[in-house]
């Protein structure tokens, strides 16, 4: 079978990165995480004060966007790759609670938006690879060979949100989770820019009561297909 490009779109949490990893692995397949990206994004803006007692300055980001540099690498501790913001590994603190209460915001942006699809379809642009995000089947490869349509439901999707943060050592509750889920969950299907949408050729994936190793049986089913 030729490599062909695996487009998993879905909500915040609802495990399309641990898809996207497992079924890349499985494949041997590149696999990139675009949601690590728009963190990537959101974190510098934090950082260089683009955002000021809570509101994102949308200008003063589109006028540094030519000083960000993303990419991804192997890092010896961890088998994954991780994200490295201008040579710097950020990959723990993009995962925090301040970058998540700001990245779908960010990635309203139409300018941060057009940087990051440019990126993202040079990386697959051979093929080979599975790319996880929110448009990625809309947008940045309406041509894909395979397109999934991840979901859950929100208290499921909140429970294995909290529980990763907690494994981090986060301070955190379960309401404060679920509350940015669900904001995130309306920013991103609402935005005038690529907003969140399945597609009419996506396979819904609703894995609110499947097992990572479950919902990756039925992803390769779904390869295995269209090599017949």
């Amino acid at each position: 079978m030729q490599p062909i490009t695996i487009a998993i779109d879905g909500y915040s949490s609802c495990g399309k990165s641990t898809l996207a990893r497992a079924l890349a692995k499985k494949l041997n397949y590149v696999f990139i995480d675009s949601g690590a990206m728009y963190r990537g994004v959101t974190l510098f803006a934090i950082e260089n004060e683009c955002i000021i007692n809570g509101i994102v300055d949308k200008e003063k980001l589109t006028q540094k966007l030519e000083q960000i540099q993303l990419r991804f690498a192997s890092v010896e501790e961890d088998e994954r790759k991780h994200l490295f913001l201008n040579g710097k590994d950020v990959e723990k603190q993009i995962r925090s609670m301040e970058v998540a209460g700001y990245v779908s915001e960010i990635a309203t942006i139409r300018e941060v938006r057009e940087k990051l699809v440019l990126s993202q379809r040079e990386m697959g642009k051979n093929g080979g690879v599975v790319m996880d995000g929110r448009d990625i089947g809309s947008v940045v490869f309406p041509d894909a060979e395979l397109k999934l349509f991840v979901t859950a439901s929100p208290e499921v999707r909140a429970e294995r949100r909290f529980k990763e943060l907690t494994e981090q050592g986060r301070n955190v509750t379960r309401e404060e989770v679920l509350v940015n889920l669900m904001e995130r969950d309306r920013i991103d299907t609402s935005r005038k820019e690529s907003p969140l949408i399945q597609v009419k050729d996506a396979i819904v994936l609703d894995n609110t009561n499947m097992t990572p190793e479950q919902q990756l049986e039925f992803a390769l089913q779904k390869v295995h297909e269209l090599a017949i």
